[in-house]
């Protein structure tokens, strides 16, 4: 009778090791070397499946090359800097290509007619899934694409309405005042000009704006948060410029210390400041900054339906959306301010077409809603950084079981990168002077700059385009023509010329100007 309890349990226990070891086997081998033999099959090209590593290695070395260099301030083109291997895949594969993540195959798509089916059927084509390193970034700094994605999108979609955020114009320029004092201060003590680094005040000046329009009078503690979040950012993009082990980040490490310390503040101090905004709310007050738009929308659809919970947020879902605030809107805007200035110290002529506008539109007067939709120049300056210089380099998707894609029929776990930059460099596309800065050929608007193709999207597209667009150029508009009409600028010889994508393309070795005071 032993004998037979022991051979049963023998057996259960080697079925379940040998179905373990094929379930691994297969994530590692079987799986990743069917998936390239149907990409193949559907004309895709791309270096063969190496076991558990892909491509990372090769990855890795393009992405340190680039880094240590400076590219050539003549030269616009930055996809071999900003995105090497990307680069490196293209000459050597074309276009249309995959690429090993580990045992994930990825796909980069750059036909038009396919990245627009891609961005709109948001149902098929999700955010990939994360690894333990991505998801710990993400809960740090707030998720922007949940399983219960269209209930924030409807809830936040008030909070981001112009009519709410023409009132947030008068925050906006106080923190723009307060970041042009401090270079007039550096610049008067230096006989009218001298060398600033301005990508930390840009930084600080997107970061203040967020916590002024987000929070109102609860400014000083967005502040605090504001610090804390950048803190977590720069910890654990450091984490995840180390060798990752499998399990280390429950290990009581110091820097995981250091990640759930701050992690557990930012959520008491936003909690705190919801906990009080709700109650200002429920008086009919505070809803004049983000916060309070999206409690008060949260608080109608609660009465409205009965408090359901596929229709309203919680506490903590408010939270993390009070953290992406910070994550999306001071990173996007603060790339988009500093590359523009880049591009406008090389382009003298298009800098003082824009001065001569910020200064006939509002002379000496603080701006107005009304006068930043009269800024033509600087809009087209705008969109053409944006082109030349997106904030995040490519967008990505993946399909979780088997899907269409135009004639193509791909497997579940996929991925896609639309690389948003290497389409809004395309000669084919834009024509010869593609990489050459001109802001005329958005002079009659995006649809007719792209011939209606939809080869624009630095802020995605679609569905899920991304919410905060309007507030990141209404900011854009006022900090470009706040500056424009107190300081001229011009490229330090100390600048050196090295964009590097982390999360969006920031300056490697910062951002030294010249500054004149007007």
């Amino acid at each position: 009778m032993e004998a037979t309890v022991s051979s049963v349990v023998g057996s259960i226990a080697l079925v379940t090791l040998l179905t373990c070891a094929w379930k691994v086997v297969n994530w590692v081998w079987w799986r990743p070397k069917q998936i390239e033999k149907c990409l193949r099959e559907q004309g895709f090209k791309g270096n063969p499946y190496k076991l558990l590593y892909g491509d990372t290695k090769e990855m890795i070395s393009t992405i340190r090359a680039a880094k240590s260099k400076a590219m050539d301030q003549s030269s616009d083109d930055i996809i071999p800097h900003v995105l090497p291997f990307h680069h490196y895949c293209v000459q050597l594969h074309g276009k249309n290509y995959f690429q090993w993540i580990g045992p994930t195959p990825r796909v980069t798509i750059t036909d038009p007619k396919l990245i627009k089916e891609i961005l709109h059927n948001y149902e098929a084509f999700q955010k990939p899934a994360m690894n333990p390193l991505g998801k710990l970034l993400v809960r740090g700094l707030g998720s922007c694409e949940c399983e219960e994605w269209v209930k924030h999108r409807n809830l936040l979609n008030p909070a981001f309405h112009l009519e709410k955020l023409k009132h947030m114009v008068p925050a906006m320029y106080s923190s723009c005042s307060e970041m042009i004092s401090k270079w007039e201060v550096l610049v008067s003590s230096t006989k009218g000009s001298c060398e600033v680094d301005v990508w930390p005040y840009l930084e600080n000046l997107t970061g203040d704006v967020i916590s002024r329009t987000a929070f109102g009078s609860n400014y000083e503690e967005g502040q605090r948060i504001f610090k804390l979040q950048k803190e977590q950012f720069n910890t654990i993009m450091q984490l995840m410029q180390s060798i990752y082990i499998p399990g280390s980040r429950f290990l009581p490490t110091k820097t995981n210390t250091k990640i759930k310390t701050i992690y557990e503040e930012v959520r008491s101090l936003m909690r705190n400041i919801i906990i009080n905004k709700k109650k200002r709310t429920m008086k009919g007050d505070g809803d004049n900054d983000l916060l309070g738009i999206l409690l008060k929308t949260n608080l109608k659809a609660s009465q409205e339906q009965g408090n359901k919970k596929n229709i309203t947020l919680t506490t903590d879902e408010v939270i993390e959306e009070c953290k992406l605030f910070y994550f999306a809107g001071q990173e996007t805007t603060s790339a988009l301010l500093v590359w523009t200035m880049y591009l406008l110290s090389k382009h003298q002529k298009w800098q003082a077409l824009a001065r001569e506008e910020a200064l006939a539109v509002f002379g000496d007067n603080k701006p107005t809603y009304e006068g930043l939709n009269q800024l033509k120049t600087i809009t087209m300056i705008l969109y053409e950084v944006l082109r030349l210089y997106p904030p995040a380099a490519h967008i990505l998707r993946a399909i979780h079981k088997p899907t269409r894609l135009g004639e193509l029929v791909l497997p579940a776990g996929v991925e896609f990168t639309l690389p948003v930059m290497a389409i809004q460099h395309d000669p084919e596309i834009w024509g010869e002077d593609a990489l050459e800065f001109k802001p005329e050929r958005f002079s009659e608007g995006i649809t007719k700059a792209t011939k209606g193709q939809g080869t624009f999207f630095p802020f995605s597209g679609g569905p899920r385009i991304c919410i905060g667009q309007n507030f990141a150029m209404l900011e854009s508009k006022i900090a470009l023509a706040t500056i424009l009409r107190h300081f001229k600028f011009q490229l330090s010889p100390s600048y050196v010329h090295s964009p590097f994508n982390v999360v969006t393309i920031q300056p490697q070795h910062g951002a030294q100007f010249i500054l004149q005071k007007i």
